[in-house]
């Protein structure tokens, strides 16, 4: 199918930035990477609705991650069917060093809590029996593990254990884990896990009642903090993935190697978000359409699928240009909802929001009755 792509400059949308508050001379001070004293060896502030990166420290460097693995391990852990469904952990997976949810040999079990121990207190005896009760070993986990990060574009992601442990070949990058963190948010069980600070759940032999408690002390600290994952090792040192959500814009800080994490993923949420303001984008997709060919009608209009609105920077919103992806034309019959193409929109050569475009109506084709009477009646007219 042959395609257009159409760029524009950013329209005006009647929207003037002072009214919200901002100054622009400050703004573009404080966002510029010396002024933000990190004290890792990488880090992100990420958009999670857009992916792209408000602050990047590192981004892509290659470090041992510690039990931020286990945001990988607890997704696919929850993605498993039959959830509540008790069985008897395995009595050397349960057997590790570091961390546990306090799992012993004989207790009974469900993935869900397997899930909620390994992401609250952490436990590395959770993330090694879901592996073995998932994929029958911990290495056909791994290799799970390692399929979903290729899937999910994780390029500097690589996985040799399920729960973080130091291991040769065993890292990922701030990018990839903020990006993780924003997907596996999207499993609406995973985030009610990450976001309390307390679980209360029966497991054992027989299981009996007893609480699971977070070690991610932003979720006390910071009132709009909803999760995600701590980690610790001596090659890792302190690794922190966390997620807040304030007025509707939803941001993700990660952290490795750092020192002091949770005062500074507090001190980048409280940076960060007063800079951003939700805007209603809408100007920039009026008026597409698509021509049809056979139908009851010339042309059918093609809107976003998703609302158009974002969260930007006041210099992202000066910057903003348009890339529409549509068909020169298409044959009828054409269905409401029916995916017709793509628009993007950048600031620079961030894409900060994007959406498929659809047919707003149907278009029916043509019966070659009516069709006949449209050409005759073209003849009369001398077309």
């Amino acid at each position: 199918m042959q395609k257009k792509f159409l760029c524009a400059a950013a329209a005006a949308v009647g929207l003037l930035w002072g009214s919200l508050g901002f100054s622009y001379g400050e703004m573009t001070v404080a966002v510029m990477a010396g002024d933000l004293e990190v004290n890792a060896e990488a880090a992100v502030v990420m958009d999670a609705d857009s992916g792209r990166l408000l602050y990047a420290q590192n981004p892509d460097k290659r470090l041992a991650n510690a039990s931020t693995t286990k945001i990988m391990t607890a997704l696919l852990t929850l993605e498993q069917p039959d959830q509540d469904r008790y069985f008897t952990v395995d009595s050397d997976a349960i057997q590790v060093e570091g961390t546990t949810m306090g799992l012993q040999p004989g207790d009974s079990v469900t993935l869900h809590q397997l899930a909620a121990g390994m992401l609250l207190p952490s436990g590395n005896d959770a993330a090694n029996a879901a592996a073995v009760e998932i994929a029958g070993s911990e290495e056909a986990f791994v290799r799970l593990m390692n399929q979903r990060a290729a899937e999910l574009g994780l390029e500097n992601t690589q996985y040799r254990n399920p729960s973080g442990l130091d291991a040769e070949g065993h890292y990922s990058s701030a990018r990839d884990l903020a990006a993780l963190a924003a997907h596996a948010l999207e499993n609406e069980d995973f985030e009610d896990i990450v976001s309390k600070q307390e679980i209360r759940m029966a497991f054992g032999n027989p299981p009996y009642n007893r609480s699971l408690y977070t070690t991610n002390k932003l979720l006390e600290r910071y009132p709009y903090a909803i999760g995600v994952k701590t980690g610790y090792t001596d090659d890792a040192g302190l690794c922190l993935v966390t997620a807040a959500e304030k007025d509707g814009t939803r941001l993700i800080i990660v952290t490795l190697n750092g020192k002091d994490d949770v005062n500074t993923h507090m001190r980048l949420y409280e940076h960060f978000f007063p800079l951003l303001a939700r805007v209603d984008l809408s100007g920039f997709t009026e008026g597409l359409s698509v021509p049809v060919t056979g139908g009851t009608r010339d042309s059918v209009a093609a809107v976003p699928a998703a609302e158009p609105e974002a969260a930007l920077l006041e210099r992202e919103y000066d910057e903003l240009t348009r890339e529409v992806e549509l068909p020169r034309f298409v044959y009828a019959p054409v269905q409401a909802g029916q995916v017709l193409g793509e628009i993007r929109l950048l600031s620079g050569d961030k894409v900060v929001w994007q959406s498929a475009l659809m047919a707003d109506s149907d278009v029916p084709a043509l019966t070659r009755e009516r069709q006949g009477i449209l050409e005759f009646i073209g003849s009369l007219l001398g077309r």
